[in-house]
């Protein structure tokens, strides 16, 4: 166990619908052809882990310009993220007691347009910005290419930035913060377990968006889900470490989660 405490940052919130999230949600039949949509708030989040080897800022979130026409406006339409003016990541950092000088590290958990907006930042500095290769790979062939996926803008990422690779699908960043590889939503997502003072923390992070993805094991909508068995295997991967360690468990996107720990741990 390490005496770190975790921050957690609400970086606002985007409307979108269930159906993306929750596959099947909202789903016609005979007896009613014409089911309602439901239309939903989830969190955007970003974390400090203050460690003592290092402050990690895990994701920077979506880019503060996301609605004046730097999503492209189908994806804004899809998921709007209505207050993404009102949360860059140097205010939100400062509302922490956090400032961009203090982060030592920064962990993208992938590169959805949502998860890394903030990495111009970081461009031309030699903070080390972390993520796997799979994940690094497939953004590049989706935001160069017509193929992959359309949640890549090569405006996010495409800098100068000191990326760190992070090749295995279980790699110890700092003592009792280990990156864990979760492909499903995306090849390379990754999540994280922190072993704490008092309790153990497992970022999810998109291989979960809400809690029916977990506890329901109900995946994610075909949009958002880039392999079924890959998603499956990492749910049970997660389900063994929670249960293994009575971890608790942070998901992407679930609002009343994110709320439930009451901005962090250990703090």
């Amino acid at each position: 166990m390490v005496d770190a405490s975790i921050h957690l940052l609400d970086r606002g919130r985007v409307r979108a619908d269930m159906n993306y999230v929750v596959d099947g949600y909202a789903m016609g039949s005979a007896d009613n052809p014409d089911p309602e949509h439901e239309m939903t708030e989830f969190v955007v989040w970003s974390a400090v882990v203050d460690h003592p080897e290092a402050t990690v800022l895990w994701d920077t979130g979506s880019h503060p310009e996301a609605g004046d026409g730097y999503w492209p406006a189908p994806l804004y339409g899809a998921f709007e993220h209505y207050d993404a003016a009102d949360h860059d990541l140097e205010s939100d950092l400062d509302a922490a007691g956090y400032a961009l000088s203090d982060v030592d590290a920064v962990v993208t958990s992938h590169l959805h347009l949502d998860h890394a907006g903030g990495l111009y930042h970081f461009a031309d500095t030699d903070v080390p910005v972390y993520v796997h290769e799979e994940e690094l790979k497939f953004a590049y062939y989706s935001a160069k290419t017509t193929e992959g996926s359309v949640a890549y803008l090569a405006s996010d990422f495409d800098y100068d930035l000191n990326w760190e690779i992070v090749h295995r699908h279980r790699t110890t960043l700092f003592e009792d913060f280990e990156l864990l590889h979760l492909p499903g939503h995306t090849p390379g997502v990754m999540g994280a377990k922190l072993d704490l003072p008092d309790e153990t923390v497992l970022v999810a992070g998109d291989e979960c968006y809400v809690d029916a993805n977990y506890a329901d094991e109900v995946p994610l909508g075909p949009g958002l889900l880039w392999s079924d068995r890959d998603w499956f295997d990492s749910l049970q991967l997660l389900k063994e470490l929670q249960r293994r360690h009575d971890a608790d468990v942070l998901y992407g996107h679930d609002l009343e989660r994110f709320q439930s720990f009451d901005g962090g741990w250990n703090r």
